[in-house]
């Protein structure tokens, strides 16, 4: 077995859960979960939330893993063997599709490499404890609108993630063993001091008492669907490199939704913390970025041991984010690793940190840091996963998906499941791209 083949599997099932959930949760779960909720009818938003996760994490999770772990490799061999699988013929189109689910990847690390630049800097400013005297706004301003000014902070988050891929699979696996129960600990903790705010309370009745004619609003499906795909790091490519290295005695089904739990349970953690804070203050939950620059911080600056707990929130987002910076990047490179079997490793990781500095830096500003997000959100990733849902589903043959599927499956799968596949996740994921498209014109 060559060099850059010697760490590609995880140890064990639970390796590779904690894993993907590190993948799965990040900004999408501790802004974007708590930000979607709280403008689309709270409650009424998590019932359909929970909706697709349970569909998506059943169906389409599991059928990234289950492709990934069929091509033993990452997403452009994974295209290719898909598309090959109905004729062999059609296996170059299905490499070269494969390289814009694969663009995606890399384009939201870029953009994810910067906003944990900044949390990075929040939690420096939270160590120092001068967060807990400043006016957050215009301390926000004083980096998210002047280019770069977060340069050493971005440089730290790029290299130090690369760092932890040396080892491949068993470094992933390694970290994230560490990274995970702390980041569900300290959540924990930070809901647990949340509870005690007058207020808190008018919080937990938004999140869990839905108004049904909410459910009436195609938006609150659609916004929720979306946020369960993010969510879940179903992008088309993300999730293939990690069943790649995924032992064929373990079931992808039961893994999937072992994923989808923990990542729900770490989206709700977060919304204890940040909704019902929210109300205790009268802030705006739907604020965005600068909701865990400018709300947070003064809410923190209000409460006893406020510096304590910023130093322990911006240390979890750190955990979060560089959990799922570690599978966009891993996810590039293994293609790369794939594509030009001369390069090694360290080569590998040495060409993405210049890239990744090198275009990064300059979407430092939160101008150009949020139009690039915008593009890659609403029109690469939706249209990676809608490409990769359609190669499973349509283009790959049936029975070879089914037998990789229900390999080391304790309970097989059959029609249903991909009945529910092919005519239910396949549509919703096109659903999703058009009406991104629709809304990016429209606005």
């Amino acid at each position: 077995m060559d060099n850059k083949r010697q760490h590609r599997n995880f140890s064990s099932g639970w390796g590779f859960v904690l894993s993907a959930v590190g993948s799965a949760v990040g900004m999408a779960n501790v802004w974007g979960f708590p930000s979607k909720m709280g403008s689309n009818g709270g409650g009424a938003f998590l019932l359909a939330y929970l909706f697709f996760i349970m569909l998506f994490g059943t169906v389409g999770l599991s059928a990234e893993y289950a492709v990934g772990r069929r091509a033993h490799t990452g997403t452009l061999g994974s295209y290719r063997m898909a598309w090959a699988s109905r004729n062999s013929k059609l296996g170059a189109a299905g490499g070269v599709l494969g390289w814009l689910p694969l663009a995606g990847s890399m384009c939201i690390a870029l953009g994810y490499a910067v906003i944990i630049s900044y949390v990075l800097k929040a939690f420096t400013a939270s160590v120092g404890g001068w967060l807990m005297t400043a006016d957050t706004d215009l301390w926000f301003e004083s980096f998210s609108l002047h280019p770069y000014s977060v340069v050493p902070f971005h440089v730290i988050v790029v290299v130090g993630t690369l760092l932890t891929l040396l080892l491949g699979a068993r470094s992933i696996e390694r970290t994230n063993k560490v990274m995970m129960p702390l980041f569900f600990l300290i959540f924990l903790v930070l809901a647990v001091r949340v509870a005690f705010l007058p207020g808190a309370a008018e919080g937990y009745k938004y999140m869990f008492t839905p108004r049904w004619g909410d459910l009436l609003n195609p938006m609150v499906w659609i916004w929720a669907m979306g946020q369960a795909f993010f969510s879940l790091s179903i992008t088309g490519s993300g999730m293939i490199v990690y069943g790649a290295y995924l032992s064929p005695e373990e079931d992808v089904v039961a893994l999937a939704k072992q994923t989808a739990l923990f990542d729900t349970i770490a989206a709700l953690v977060a919304a204890l913390v940040i909704i019902p804070a929210c109300f205790a203050y009268g802030l705006d939950v739907g604020a965005g970025p600068s909701l865990l620059f400018v709300t947070l911080p003064r809410i923190l600056q209000d409460i006893p041991l406020g510096r304590l707990f910023a130093i322990i929130l911006y240390t979890a987002m750190v955990f979060a984010g560089v959990s799922s910076l570690q599978n966009m990047f891993e996810a590039v490179g293994e293609s790369l690793l794939h594509r030009f079997p001369r390069l090694n490793r360290k080569a590998m990781l040495a060409i993405l940190c210049v890239v990744c500095l090198g275009i990064g830096v300059n979407m430092e500003p939160i101008f150009r840091w949020g139009p690039w997000m915008d593009i890659v959100s609403i029109y690469i990733i939706p249209i990676g996963a809608t490409l990769g849902a359609l190669s499973w589903f349509w283009i790959m043959k049936k029975d070879e998906l089914m037998d990789e599927i229900n390999r080391g499956a304790k309970k097989p799968s059959g029609r249903v499941w991909y009945g529910v596949g092919r005519y239910f996740y396949v549509p919703c994921a096109m659903v999703l791209c058009a009406v991104a498209l629709l809304l990016k014109v429209a606005f």
